[in-house]
């Protein structure tokens, strides 16, 4: 009897190891704005094709500096269309394969109860010690952030209150723990949030059009153009607009 259940038992393992020897696998390097919303495409997607998905979050411009330098990642979601057009022209993203996803939003991001509107007086008040905003040198949330503070003639004024985060999670979490009174963050990082949230007028800032592409390096084209393809779906689009973006071209 403890033959045949060793025997049995041999028999799971090797059917296990077997499984996993074939089971597909891929990697993503996503903007750090499509934390939740790509979290929650990546289960649906890999449930609907059984290809299971690994993330990298961070900012778009470290994330594009990685892939150039060989990094092995099958696909970039870049928080804005210029970084695929870089990585395109040094060709290391396939050019057929760009494709735009979204539109991004950014605003205010404060502590619940403390501000009943934000702005450019807002956040000259002495009152405002800390403003927090992505990097703009490599984060397109944070550059639109500059932006907007530019076009309200505020960027010189403020300069001794920014604090940078190194990208727009990062932004989010300094206002979440106390460590900045106001942030600049991407409204699809606040869906549930217990803070406070002031959209910011998009006029005030350059669209912040979203692109994707798949790395002409990657060995897994196939599994690579399935999830862009499940992104830009009937799917993975409602996803999307459930976190805040808009599609491009509607």
């Amino acid at each position: 009897m403890h033959k045949l259940i060793i025997l049995f038992m041999l028999i799971l393992l090797i059917g296990c190891d077997n499984e996993n020897m074939h089971k597909e696998e891929m990697t993503v390097a996503a903007a750090a704005d499509l934390y939740h919303a790509f979290t929650e495409i990546g289960e649906a997607f890999t449930e609907q094709t059984g290809i299971d998905v690994t993330f990298t979050f961070g900012s778009t411009g470290n994330l594009s500096q990685q892939i150039s330098q060989g990094a092995p990642f099958d696909l970039f979601a870049a928080a804005h269309e210029s970084y695929v057009d870089d990585l395109i022209d040094k060709v290391v993203v396939a050019a057929d394969t760009k494709a735009y996803y979204a539109l991004g939003r950014i605003g205010f991001l404060t502590p619940r109860g403390q501000f009943t509107q934000i702005t450019s007086e807002t956040l000259l008040d002495p009152s405002v010690q800390t403003i927090a905003i992505a990097n703009p040198e490599h984060a397109p949330y944070g550059q639109a952030a500059k932006e907007a503070f530019m076009t309200m003639g505020i960027w010189e004024a403020i300069q001794e209150k920014l604090v940078f985060g190194d990208n727009i999670r990062q932004t989010h979490q300094f206002v979440e723990t106390g460590n900045a009174d106001i942030g600049v963050v991407a409204l699809a990082l606040v869906i549930d949030s217990q803070l406070d949230f002031f959209l910011i007028d998009d006029d005030l800032h350059e669209p912040i059009l979203q692109a994707l592409a798949i790395p002409v390096h990657t060995n897994k084209m196939e599994q690579a153009q399935k999830f862009s393809d499940f992104v830009l779906g009937q799917e993975g689009r409602e996803i999307l607009v459930q976190y805040g973006f808009e599609l491009p071209g509607e």
